[in-house]
């Protein structure tokens, strides 16, 4: 499973790096990326267009995008590991309305997209931060975790409202807005850098909270008996989740479905258990959205789809299958 697991990222990242207007040899592709190791010194064939083109352009859209969607995939099922529900998703708690509110400001305003993805991110970081105030504000009557998922209803409704009045005091940027909103990655390894650290840390948190997570999964009084905090877990889970939702929207826009689908067919394959759901949803998030994102600039080339259109058509159906099963499990 394992072997399966680390092949098939791979193997949709070497489709993203050959697909495109331009044709690369599969072997010098492959020979290209084995120069760049350390230690290692092989000649390619390609020639400095080709090198160029998967190096500078291909490369880095492929690598944020299996950043973006391994990020995703993860936090959906962290978050659906907190609040034990299957429809639970990154954006659940205010990130998604907050980085949007966050990006349309700095459009708005006329700054340089360099701006965007740092607006996004504080905005999706404070999204959260204001959800998780408002609930345990709230939760101090009772409540529990739903307070929490009704705060950030609210929290990402306030948000979303403030969002679209300051687009209409831009309406001229609205086109730029949209196609933030719609989701996407870019080809620029300074996009990757910047989301980087994020990854790596929220990702390490919530791997190490697995077996904490299938202690939740079986009720909050056996996991005291056990010797475990369930406030604690679910806090530090939440915020390494939410870090992860934050760093993804900040540099590919609000993409959909991700957190829902992934981590089902994880669990559909390898079983319930999070020590196995989290890595496996970090690879297969990580493999579906490089796939999603070859789909976007291949379908209508040489035009582009928003990534965002590409995970609505596989999730929305999907959605509702899981809508329906879960309410057949609970009638």
């Amino acid at each position: 499973m394992l072997a399966a697991a680390l092949a098939v990222p791979a193997i949709c990242a070497l489709a993203g790096l050959l697909a495109g207007a331009a044709g690369i040899p599969v072997k010098g592709a492959v020979l290209e990326l084995l120069d760049h190791l350390p230690l290692v010194s092989v000649d390619s064939g390609l020639s400095p267009v080709e090198r160029g083109l998967i190096m500078e352009l291909r490369l880095p859209r492929v690598v944020l995008a299996g950043i973006v969607g391994g990020l995703l995939a993860m936090a959906g099922a962290g978050y659906q590991g907190v609040f034990r529900n299957p429809l639970a998703d990154p954006y659940l708690l205010g990130a998604a309305a907050g980085a949007g509110l966050g990006a349309t400001l700095v459009i708005v305003l006329g700054q340089v997209d360099a701006l965007v993805p740092p607006a996004a991110f504080t905005g999706a970081v404070g999204g959260v931060l204001l959800a998780y105030a408002l609930g345990n504000a709230t939760r101090r009557g009772g409540g529990g975790t739903a307070t929490l998922v009704l705060a950030g209803v609210a929290v990402a409704s306030f948000l979303s409202a403030v969002q679209t009045l300051v687009q209409q005091l831009g309406a001229e940027q609205l086109q730029r807005i949209y196609a933030w909103i719609l989701g996407g990655v870019g080809a620029d390894w300074s996009q990757v850098r910047l989301v980087a650290p994020y990854a790596v840390l929220s990702a390490g948190v919530l791997l190490a909270h697995g077996r904490l997570l299938d202690v939740l999964s079986v009720g909050d009084d056996e996991a005291v008996s056990l010797g475990v905090s369930a406030t604690r877990v679910r806090l530090v889970v939440l915020c390494a989740a939410s870090l992860a939702t934050a760093a993804a929207v900040a540099v590919s826009g609000l993409i959909g479905f991700v957190g829902i689908v992934i981590p089902h067919v994880v669990r559909r394959l390898a079983g319930g258990s999070y020590r196995v759901v989290l890595p496996l949803s970090l690879l297969a998030g990580a493999a579906f959205l490089v796939l999603a994102d070859l789909a976007a600039r291949t379908v209508i080339a040489p035009a582009e789809l928003p990534i965002g259109v590409i995970t609505a058509f596989v999730g929305g159906p999907f959605f509702v299958a899981v809508l329906r099963a879960t309410r057949s499990v609970a009638t």
